[in-house]
């Protein structure tokens, strides 16, 4: 059984930092590709990193580039999200996935087989 457990979330001000865990149980975990997305009260579900199985490969949402950071612990079977200069309009719930590795890392949510339940991350203005 495959089991993805994100911690970190918390209420914060804008311009503060937190950071993000997500463990991985029940695959080999450097088979993978992870992200994290998020979702917002009332909106869509979106992508805002991800990074390969070795993690030589990053990518990022727009929104968070350069505030951001995906790494990874394959040691720990741990994928982290280093969170910066918060925004309120980072407020969302922030949840981990898995995507088996074929190669390219993606963002598209349809790619991503295995999913945590989410931690919420609140930023006050």
């Amino acid at each position: 059984q495959v089991q993805l457990v994100e911690s970190g979330g918390g209420l914060v001000q804008a311009g503060d930092s937190l950071r993000l865990s997500c463990v991985i149980s029940g695959r080999t975990f450097s088979d993978y590709a992870m992200g994290w997305f998020r979702q917002a009260p009332g909106k869509e579900r979106e992508f805002v990193a991800a990074i390969s199985p070795i993690g030589l490969t990053t990518t990022y949402a727009d929104s968070v580039k350069g505030r951001f950071t995906i790494s990874r612990d394959n040691a720990k079977n741990t994928v982290y999200l280093q969170m910066n200069s918060l925004k309120p309009e980072d407020t969302a719930v922030y949840c981990c996935a898995a995507d088996r590795w074929v190669g390219q890392v993606v963002a598209s949510i349809t790619a991503y087989d295995y999913w945590g339940q989410g931690t919420q991350v609140t930023v006050s203005s």
